[in-house]
């Protein structure tokens, strides 16, 4: 009888102990039941989104055996705060003032960061009509500012910067939502200027390169059309600022909205993940994003035009965003002032 009830015992506290290891096993980082958050922030269109992050996260799924869920909050403070709530098992692709304010809050840190056409850096451009009187930086003083969020570190922060240091103050100010709906704004004369993303054109000769003109082409000569690519082109210059992500609602969007000047450059966006994320299987994603990169799914995902266009992207330090923390010190600007409250 003793003997039997060992057994008895001895099987129940296996049982119990390998329910035990299950839940866990369940639990673990990457299982079906607590899947990798994947944040993206809504500066373009979410859906555009939504479908393009779904076919990342199925390559890193095939690539590493996790399993990733694919977010887009409803601001960039909604993207930081997600990642803040959820330390352990987050990563994001956040700008650069978005990760300095996530990084001074709870901790997120930056793994890799955007490479754009073999750039690591981009501008903001402030976007005017063709037919505006508005000319010069200084010519701003009073306009009607359309940006996309308060924490869009090109459709703000940096213009920001810039305005406020140049002692220029806007009028009235319209939070657009995205880049997109940014230059339809300025576009459809909703307001007199408006500050988007700025990546350089594609030229048929040598680069672009820093000083030359945003728009190198002369529109009284070569006409803007949409190539059979797709893409949007002036003569054999592709555009590949924010203009270029509205050629479908409007695509004689270049025929009607400038380039006035370009900011200073900005560190490329990042991947950035919670504060308490594995180290080990941080590498691991990185690893399998840089071999994503490689295919020709990428450019359905984060590497397409109407995505966030990156090229690649490669590791970098927190250290690399200092000149974005030194822009907020210098002028006094705190996370309520960008994000509000």
């Amino acid at each position: 009888m003793r003997k039997k009830l060992s057994i008895f015992l001895a099987l129940a506290l296996m049982t119990l102990l390998s329910v035990q290891v299950a839940v866990m096993q369940g639990d673990e980082l990457g299982s079906e039941s607590n899947p990798i958050q994947v944040y993206f922030v809504p500066s373009v269109e979410a859906q555009t989104i939504i479908s393009g992050g779904e076919v990342m996260a199925q390559a890193l799924e095939e690539a590493t055996g996790l399993k990733f869920e694919v977010a887009v909050p409803t601001s960039y403070a909604a993207t930081v705060e997600a990642m803040c709530a959820s330390p352990e098992n987050s990563m994001g692709f956040i700008p650069a003032a978005g990760y300095v304010i996530a990084n001074n809050r709870c901790g997120v840190q930056v793994a890799a960061a955007a490479v754009r056409n073999g750039w690591p850096v981009y501008w903001a451009a402030y976007l005017v009509r063709r037919d505006s009187d508005i000319y010069v930086l200084g010519d701003l003083e009073g306009r009607t500012w359309a940006y996309p969020d308060a924490g869009s570190t090109s459709g703000f922060v940096v213009p920001s910067v810039e305005l406020q240091a140049a002692g220029i103050t806007p009028g009235d100010t319209v939070e657009t939502g995205g880049h997109n709906q940014t230059v339809l704004a300025v576009y459809n004369g909703e307001a007199d200027f408006g500050t988007v993303f700025f990546s350089p054109p594609l030229l048929p000769g040598a680069p672009w390169r820093i000083g030359d003109l945003p728009e190198p082409y002369d529109l009284s000569v070569d006409e803007s059309y949409i190539g059979e690519d797709g893409n949007l082109y002036v003569g054999e210059v592709r555009i590949m600022d924010a203009r270029a992500n509205v050629r479908e609602t409007a695509p004689d969007v270049v025929d009607q909205v400038r380039i006035l000047a370009l900011t200073s450059p900005i560190p490329n966006d990042t991947l950035s993940f919670g504060p308490e994320f594995p180290e080990d299987l941080r590498q691991q994603i990185v690893d399998a994003l840089l071999e994503f990169s490689q295919t020709e799914a990428w450019e359905q995902s984060i590497g397409g035009q109407d995505f966030y266009d990156w090229s690649s992207l490669e590791p970098i330090t927190d250290a690399a965003y200092n000149p974005v923390r030194q822009q907020f010190e210098i002028l006094g600007l705190t996370e309520a002032d960008i994000f509000g409250g």
